[in-house]
């Protein structure tokens, strides 16, 4: 299978974002600090990450939490999973959020999110004065019971 090739421009200190193993599908991305950031608990910020791609059309880069820092700090990202739109060409920084009840900090290098290439595609409206019936039709929000 070929692989896609996306322009990236490092300014961090940090190795490139990489697959940590054969089967992952997402790349940890590191902060781009020059000093230690502590957050408060339920405080949120926004952590650089020195990186800049070119997305081709086609295609997006979805920001993701990292279950180990989530389970371990209680840190996690905000507006999950985060976009990053073919278009963009501003620097990938990372919004994150201490849910604990204890100050975290963030050390420089430090792995806080994972990156993930997904195809999307843009659709066409087509107006309707109805939709097609489903076996589910409009049951959602816990509808099939808990289990």
């Amino acid at each position: 299978m070929a692989s896609l090739i996306i322009k990236i421009v490092n300014r961090s200190n940090n190795a490139l974002p990489a697959y940590a193993t054969p089967g992952a599908s997402g790349m940890d991305v590191r902060a781009s600090l020059n000093a230690p950031v502590v957050l408060q608990p339920m405080e949120r910020t926004l952590i650089p990450t020195g990186l800049y791609v070119e997305i081709p059309e086609g295609f997006e880069i979805q920001i993701r939490p990292r279950s180990g820092l989530a389970v371990k700090q209680g840190i996690t990202c905000l507006n999950t999973p985060g976009t990053i739109d073919a278009d963009y060409r501003g620097e990938i920084k990372i919004i994150l959020i201490n849910l604990s009840a204890e100050p975290q900090q963030i050390l420089p290098g430090d792995r806080i999110a994972q990156m993930v290439v997904q195809r999307v595609e843009q659709i066409l409206w087509e107006t309707a004065e109805s939709v097609g019936a489903t076996s589910r039709n409009d049951g959602g929000f816990g509808h099939t019971g808990k289990q």
